[in-house]
Parts: structure tokens; sequence; C-alpha cells
């Protein structure tokens, strides 16, 4: 099933009229005031330029949002801060929802229920209130729904407790026959299934309710080591991290980052490589834990420290405002020595890279433990995550991929064909057969065929109705 939308016509003024008169946010057509504020993401290097944005003020909006593009056979695209974007969304209808944000702590029974614009730091937020915390991402301003429909690595508490997508319990979603429906293990199971690890291919969430854990602290932070060091900390933490208990979460990544003024000032515009720890448990064991890696070579800076929760950003302490850059990643089957040495060829102190971020996330534990109610996430039993971001303007775009396929090119010996799809990059929007496997994307294109048949929910690494 394929579609050309850069033939789609614009929205007229009168068919605007007649979306506004439903609506109780913004109806925005280009050259409107607000509409290039709202068609923003968060990567600089990417942009949308949709037949009409509906600022959706709450679920009535969508539903109106969503008849409107059936009525006229155009595709939906849902946008909160805009993180991860395929396509441009020419001829489209987008759903910003960052004003459905609402987010509702239930303290006795443990758990969430947000908005579909909620971003992780208002969550956490809230949730620290009260000594909880839930499964959120390493950045602080991407979109709960997003992360979590897949999948959701939490560098916090994932080891422990599994993806973001486990822990939903019930989803309120507006399906592209225009019906709302309330969504959960028994109300429509396949649909619960495919919604968690499928991504937004199914219906546009308007809020979703999940577990929080009772956590309020963790001993957390960084250890940054001059690059000339790699091999050193590298074999060390790869050696140590299987040994861990599943408390203690840990990655390794290699960083070239800019002389940029908001950045410590010991590593601006400094080439070092990190490892970042996230441990439930007393920070007595996590400095006894992480003693032997301390012990590998002189530290440039050590954050790690114990923290309340409500500053687990500060662990991987990633930017929080747009800029332009391009990642890709893939999951690795193994890591071993032969692998160690690639990667130090690749982006160790003797080549040539430009990588601004190189990140090996060590998975395992939890994340490889099926749920209680099953879901469509594709990446367990693979025991690592590699990253890779370059950061430039799109006018070196093509240096920018080729950065980055060199390092994952590099690194395909050890390749698993299965990927986490929050890590995909816009032109790997075909490849969802083999990103799923063809056992869960059979499955899941029937879900497809039953709940959007048209292929409405198709900007995106789109599962097809099957036929």
């Amino acid at each position: 099933m394929t579609f050309d939308d850069s033939s789609l016509p614009p929205v007229s003024p009168e068919e605007a009229a007649s979306l506004t008169a439903v609506v109780a946010g913004s109806v925005l057509l280009p050259g409107d005031a607000g509409y290039d504020e709202e068609r923003a993401v968060f990567n600089l290097n990417h942009e949308l330029v949709p037949a009409v944005i509906v600022v959706a003020q709450g679920v009535a909006d969508v539903l109106a949002a969503v008849a409107f593009a059936a009525d006229r056979h155009r595709p939906v695209l849902v946008k909160t801060t805009g993180h991860q974007m395929v396509g441009t969304a020419h001829g489209a209808v987008v759903i910003a929802t960052h004003r459905m944000n609402d987010v509702v702590i239930d303290a006795v029974g443990q758990t969430a229920r947000v908005g579909a614009g909620a971003i992780w730091s208002e969550v956490v937020a809230e949730a620290a209130k009260v000594g909880l915390a839930p499964l959120n991402g390493s950045n602080p301003t991407v979109g709960v729904s997003g992360y979590t429909l897949g999948g959701g690595l939490s560098p916090t508490l994932g080891r422990s407790h599994g993806y973001a997508a486990d822990h939903v319990h019930s989803l309120e979603v507006v399906t592209a026959d225009g019906e709302l429906r309330q969504v959960d293990a028994e109300s429509e199971p396949e649909l619960f299934w495919a919604l968690r690890g499928g991504k937004g291919n199914f219906a546009v969430v308007t809020a979703l309710e999940f577990a929080l854990f009772p956590v309020a602290r963790l001993y957390g932070g960084g250890i940054y080591f001059p690059g000339e060091r790699m091999a050193d900390v590298l074999r060390a933490w790869a050696a140590w991290h299987p040994g861990t208990p599943e408390t203690m979460i840990s990655s390794f990544a290699v960083l070239r980052l800019p002389p940029l003024p908001e950045l410590p000032e010991p590593l601006r515009g400094v080439f070092s490589v990190t490892l970042r720890f996230a441990y439930n448990g007393t920070a007595e064991d996590g400095e006894r834990l992480i003693a032997p890696l301390r012990a590998v070579a002189p530290a440039i800076l050590d954050t790690v420290r114990d923290m309340p929760y409500s500053e687990v950003a500060s662990i991987h302490n990633e930017p929080t405002d747009p800029l332009p850059y391009y990642e890709r990643g893939i999951m690795l089957r193994e890591f071993p020595e032969q692998a160690q040495d690639k990667l130090i060829e690749l982006v160790g102190p003797e080549s040539d890279t430009t990588m601004w971020i190189t990140e090996l996330r060590a998975l395992g534990g939890a994340w490889d433990r099926e749920p209680a109610v099953p879901n469509a996430v594709a990446t367990r039993g693979l025991p690592y995550s590699l990253l890779g971001v370059e950061v430039g303007p799109l006018s070196q775009e093509p240096r920018l991929k080729k950065s980055v396929a060199a390092l994952l090119d590099g690194m395909a010996p050890w390749q698993s064909d299965r990927r986490l799809v929050n890590n995909l990059a816009p032109e790997e929007a075909a490849d969802a057969a083999a990103i799923y496997g063809p056992e869960r994307y059979e499955r899941l294109a029937a879900v497809k065929k039953t709940y959007d048949p048209t292929n409405m929910f198709r900007i995106n690494h789109n599962v097809v109705p099957a036929t």
C-alpha cells in the first residue's frame, strides 16, 4: 500500500473554518500566526509542512481532527515535542498534543495517568513528591506517549523492571474510525498488545496509565575519563557489568563534544569517554560496586553521587534545547573482544571520526523477560543497544549520515536485525518487517488491518495493513 501524499491539495480556508467551529484548541494553516511554532520539532534538521495543525485542548479536539482527516483521506501525525519524526507530513493533519499534559499520580495504587502531551520531566517531578518513580527515559524533554509506545528503554530502572511498555495498565485512544476506546488487556487484547511496542501505527493515544515504583533516590552519575584511555575503560567496563546486580544499570559512551558554554568546563571541546551508572541500592554498596572502574584511570570529572530521583536527568545530561543532528541505532547480539577492538578502531583516539556521541548501553535482566501481559516489543534477549549521534546543520547531512553509517556498518558482524524502534532514523521507515521480525510483524499487520485499514497513521516506521 503506497501513497503519494505530496499530491494532496492544501486545506482550504473554508475547510479550516469548519474544523475551527468544532475545536476548542487552535486550527492553523500555513502562514497563520503560530503555525511555524507548532510545526517545529526537536531536531532542527527535520521539517514538518502539514496541511493543517490542530493544537488539541482535549479528547474532543482529537476526535474532531481524526474525523476531519478521515473525511478527506489525509494522513494523521501526532506530535508532542518531536524528538523522532519520519517524513515531512506534507498534506497531513498534525495533532499537536502538548496542551494535553495532565499528570495525575495515585500514590496508594502507585500509578500515573498522563495526557498525550506530557513529557518525562513533568511525570518524574510529580511522582517524586510521593516517593515514586516511572520508567522514564534519559532525556527529560521526551514525550511520555511516543517513548512508551516504542517500548521505552529506561536507563535508571529498566534492568530490574523491564520496558516502560511492560507496565502500561491501559490506554485511551482514538482509532482511525473516529472511535474513542479504552484499551487494556481485557477490553481489546490485540490492540493492547500492538500499541505497546508498535509505536504510533494504530491510533492517537490521548491518555495512558502505567505503574510507578517506590524509588525516591538513586546512586548515579557519570565518570568521565580522557579519550586516550578508551581501550582501558571499555575493556574494564565490558568485563565488569555482566556480574552486576539487576539494580545496577550502566552504559559506556565516547564523547567528542563541541566547546559550548552550557557544558561543564572540563568537558568543553574535549574528547572523552564516560561510564554512566544508575544504582537502585545504598550509596555505600554503589560506591563499592563501581570502585574497580574508578581505579581504571584518572577521571576528568566524576559526578556519581547519591541523588533524589527527581535529579536523574543529570546522569546522562542530554541536551534539552533543540539542535540539528542525525542519529541511528542498532542492537548487538554480543560484544566479544573482537567487537571491542572494532569499536576502538572506529571511534577511538586513532580514528578520524567526528562522531558527537557513541553510546553503548548494557541491557539484560528484566529487559529480557516477557511481561505478565505480553506486548510487541521486539528487542528482548539482545544484550546491547548501540547509538551513534552526529551534530551539524542540514547542509552537512551527507557527512553526518556517512559518519554514523561508518560506525554501525563497522559493528555489523555483531548486529541483530531486530532494532529498538525509538532509535531509528527517518530513512529506516520501510524496514518495519525486519525491525520486528516476521512473526511479530505479521501479527502487527493483522491488527493494523482491523483498526487502521486505510493506513491513516502512516507517517512513521510503518506497519502496513495485512492484505
